[in-house]
């Protein structure tokens, strides 16, 4: 199956793909303008992402936490482009990855004439988070259509619950949801929903 593309904006183009076992998404950010680009989550099946990355100049891999399943394809993609791998440094123990660069929340990621912002959102894992340009909000797995990824405990549910309302839910409500698995969503979609997952609980 090709990947698929969307273009939000004009200076913005997204290639997703689902691939591996969980039916990861995996995304290629791009600028319009120049072909380059940024790979995240690469969870598996590395030919496949090769061959949706053709025609751009991939220049990083961002990681949106360590997990196994969003990483099961970095060994083979970053020697084969000689690229950095990203991520941020409380999940580094988790990923198990030699050589890794830290992500800062607040850090701008460029490609091209564009940038992704990282926003720290720790709750799934310390060290989840997501990246955000152009109305896009890469959000891995702290925030699915219904609600946030799962967590270990009450604390870390809290935790997650707290990046929601202060770092995701300040963004616009047409801000399109990219997860790290299933459909996509908006801002606008999952806010009237905030105050019942917290009821909720973990």
């Amino acid at each position: 199956m090709s990947p698929a593309e969307t273009t939000p904006d004009r200076r913005l183009v997204v290639r997703s793909l689902v691939v591996g076992p969980l039916e990861n998404n995996v995304h290629l950010a791009a600028c319009a303008s120049s072909a380059r680009a940024v790979l995240i989550d690469p969870a598996a099946e590395p030919e496949r992402i090769l061959e949706a990355a053709f025609g751009l100049t991939v220049e990083a891999i961002l990681l949106t936490h360590g997990h196994p399943d969003h990483i099961g394809a970095v060994r083979r993609l970053q020697p084969a482009w000689e690229i950095p791998v990203c991520l941020h440094p409380a999940d580094a123990g988790l990923a198990g990855l030699a050589g890794t660069l830290p992500l800062a929340d607040g850090e701008q990621i460029r490609f091209g004439s564009l940038a992704l912002e990282v926003r720290h959102t720790p709750g799934h894992t310390p060290g989840s988070v997501c990246f955000y340009a152009e109305g896009c909000l890469f959000s891995g797995d702290t925030l699915f259509p219904g609600g946030p990824g799962a967590t270990p405990d009450r604390a870390a549910f809290g935790a997650v619950m707290a990046s929601l309302r202060t770092r995701l839910f300040t963004l616009p409500d047409p801000t399109r949801v990219l997860p790290g698995h299933g459909p996509e969503t908006t801002i606008g979609a999952e806010r009237p929903f905030l105050d019942e997952w917290e009821k909720r609980g973990w």
